[in-house]
């Protein structure tokens, strides 16, 4: 497996497979025929289909600014390969210099056709949990030292980095009103939940109240192309941070800790990510929030110190009940459903986290066995409901 610092990219959203990977692909390619005058981009598949919503074609046109760039939107070819492909063709005084194609396989993370080789070298031998978690128990140690010991010098100060950031986008969303763009006329809440509290709100409102802010608030900061921490994913950015904030600020939790919780988050998303697809156009937003939901699951038994099989338990428990969640955002907007859909998966990796608590002893299903069946479910899924807005609601919805 690749570095968990593929896990997390911090940026600008909406969308890591369809803005933050066209937007690098972009930039590759032109760092390859810098001497072009004109480049032509098609899109296909779900970068077709809902690339305008997503903001596709302004990060690559962002991305290739310094020269003229025609951007083509083909609904109709078929993409066997991965549904977000994307051509680059490059000219020079018309005749063509040379052309690539990628896949913006989710995360911001891209490959480039025939396999080429692309950045990150395989760093962890381990491929699956349960190598992973034999591996620890025979030394003793935890899953976050693990990534430690595997991870170069300056994985500690980049996680806290990453954590800064996350709770940045928190700030900030908290800090915003308004309508998000995109003419949905969806309505920023995050600072509403934050500050609205009950007179006689108990302990479990106020839990729901608050992780349901701090979701809120970056998937919103998400929606307004702001900065954000994929987690993994732009889509589910909000799952990770929003538990951690919440949790750090209840127990206080020492940014040490954190940065343990987000090692053990990272490696169940590159796991995810290494076996099976976070890519919500190739599996649907179970490929997105429900690896999200995961991570968060297995970060807060981190932090509270549970063993290996409770952190399995907890991953496994949050992954299962989101098999064959579909992807159908309205209008290719990155707000309805997916902005609320962040805030009940946080609290779905609270509930999963207490579960581990006591029934892990219980288990039947693997980490890993639930991740496969994960991917053979998205790929099962029709094609309406893997990132298109042909389906789902983004068929059935009317505005009203």
């Amino acid at each position: 497996m690749k570095s968990i610092k593929t896990i997390f990219k911090t940026g600008y959203g909406p969308s890591s497979s369809h803005t933050m990977g066209p937007s690098y692909a972009a930039t590759r390619f032109i760092s390859e025929f810098p001497q072009c005058d004109c480049i032509k981009v098609i899109l296909y598949g779900s970068l077709a289909k809902t690339g305008r919503g997503h903001g596709t074609d302004r990060a690559i046109t962002e991305a290739l600014k310094a020269v003229k760039t025609e951007i083509v939107f083909d609904t109709e070819t078929q993409t066997p390969k991965h549904p977000n492909t994307v051509d680059f063709i490059a000219y020079k005084q018309n005749a063509e210099l040379g052309r690539k194609r990628y896949y913006s396989i989710g995360g911001g993370e891209i490959r480039v056709d025939n396999d080429e080789a692309i950045s990150w070298e395989e760093i962890y031998e381990a491929k699956s949990f349960s190598e992973i978690a034999q591996y620890c128990k025979s030394k003793n140690i935890r899953l976050s030292d693990y990534v430690f010991a595997h991870e170069s010098d300056d994985i500690k100060p980049f996680l806290l980095n990453t954590w800064k950031a996350m709770q940045n986008s928190i700030f900030e969303g908290l800090s915003k009103t308004g309508i998000l763009p995109g003419g949905l006329g969806v309505e920023r809440k995050a600072q509403f939940l934050y500050n609205q509290r009950h007179i006689d709100e108990s302990p479990q409102t106020k839990e729901n109240r608050l992780v349901c802010a701090y979701a809120f608030a970056v998937s919103e900061q998400n929606a307004d192309c702001g900065v954000i921490v994929t987690a993994p994913t732009c889509g589910s950015c909000g799952v990770v941070p929003a538990v951690l904030k919440y949790m750090q600020e209840k127990n206080n939790f020492s940014d040490d800790d954190i940065i343990r919780a987000l090692a053990v988050a990272g490696l169940v998303g590159n796991i995810v990510s290494t076996n099976a697809s976070i890519s919500g156009a190739e599996c649907g937003c179970q490929a997105e929030v429900g690896t999200a939901c995961s991570m968060a699951s297995a970060a807060l038994c981190e932090l509270f110190e549970m063993g290996i099989d409770q952190i399995e338990y907890a991953a496994e428990v949050a992954m299962e009940h989101h098999l064959g969640l579909t992807c159908d955002p309205v209008c290719g907007l990155v707000q309805i459903p997916c902005i609320e859909r962040n805030a009940v998966a946080a609290m779905r990796s609270i509930n999963a986290l207490s579960l581990s608590n006591f029934l892990y002893g219980s288990r039947k299903v693997s980490f890993d066995i639930v991740v496969e069946t994960m991917y053979q479910t998205g790929k099962d899924l029709s094609h309406l409901y893997r990132e298109t807005s042909e389906g789902g609601l983004a068929k059935l919805y009317s505005g009203s």
